[in-house]
């Protein structure tokens, strides 16, 4: 497990290129046969990337979070950005096809992820973690993709038309701390959140998907006053501290995962900032 440790937004300036890649991007999460786990201090979140291509993976505990099983004290959302596989929680199995999402549940003990019988299209299943601790257990539910809340936002005007599926939140799938959906951009839409906003009381990640291979998202991150970008490729995650906007622009249409852990579990308790405004 890779640890990041949390930053502050008076360091942003002065990092190079190299500096803002190894703070906040999480690339080459999807290795095959892998388990892949990054924790970061911001709010104590751990992003997973677990590709089992050839055989089943089960979820270990680890050092860094002090437990023998992974949920002893945690929670997840797992998101597959991949073929369709399943994901079996305590000898209860649960199908996922792409986009789909299962919630765990604190106190889930074997936790054993597969892939089906990849299609050349879709190839083998790619899960997708973000968790976060958890101080009292909720259901392990799983929502079907394109279920769940659904919200049409933006407009083609403005190249922001896109459709908000939400997951785990205080209207939906119950869960301690973890928000947590996709969105999916209309074709011929690039841009995702824009104005941009933060909410200083949670941190935010974003996982890209859906990308074609050359293509590329510009993800903007930092102060509104202050900002930088990373150059984003498919499949990769972003790690965006509760002190920073995370907006992107992409080369073409694209999908994400967005997931939240913090001080609560309001979707639309954000401070936003006018474009005209930002630096």
């Amino acid at each position: 497990m890779e640890q990041r440790y949390a930053t502050a937004p008076d360091q942003v300036p002065g990092m190079t290129t190299e500096d803002l890649r190894g703070r906040y991007l999480v690339p080459e999460l999807f290795v095959d046969d892998e388990i892949r786990t990054v924790y970061t201090h911001h709010d104590r979140v751990v992003l997973g990337g677990i590709s089992p291509v050839s055989a089943p993976l089960t979820l270990p505990g680890y050092p860094e979070i002090r437990s023998e099983q992974f949920f002893e004290h945690r929670e997840a959302g797992i998101v597959n950005v991949g073929g369709t596989g399943t994901i079996t929680v305590d000898g209860t199995e649960h199908r996922l096809e792409h986009g789909a999402c299962l919630y765990v549940g604190r106190g889930a003990v074997d936790v054993v992820l597969a892939s089906e019988e990849p299609t050349a299209e879709a190839g083998p299943a790619r899960f997708y973690l973000f968790s976060a601790p958890a101080h009292t257990a909720y259901p392990t539910t799983l929502v079907p993709p394109g279920q769940g809340t659904v919200r049409e936002l933006g407009d083609p005007l403005t190249s922001n038309r896109r459709t908000l599926n939400q997951y785990i939140h205080e209207n939906g799938v119950r869960s301690c701390q973890v928000v947590m959906g996709v969105t999916t951009l209309y074709p011929g839409s690039m841009w995702n959140t824009m104005p941009a906003h933060t909410h200083d009381r949670r941190t935010e990640c974003y996982l890209y998907f859906d990308l074609p291979a050359e293509a590329r998202v510009i993800h903007i991150l930092g102060e509104p006053t202050e900002t930088r970008h990373l150059v984003i490729g498919n499949r990769e995650a972003v790690i965006s501290p509760s002190w920073s906007v995370h907006s992107g622009v992409g080369t073409a249409s694209y999908s994400f995962v967005w997931a939240m852990a913090g001080e609560n579990q309001a979707f639309d308790d954000m401070d936003g900032f006018s474009v005209s405004t930002m630096r």
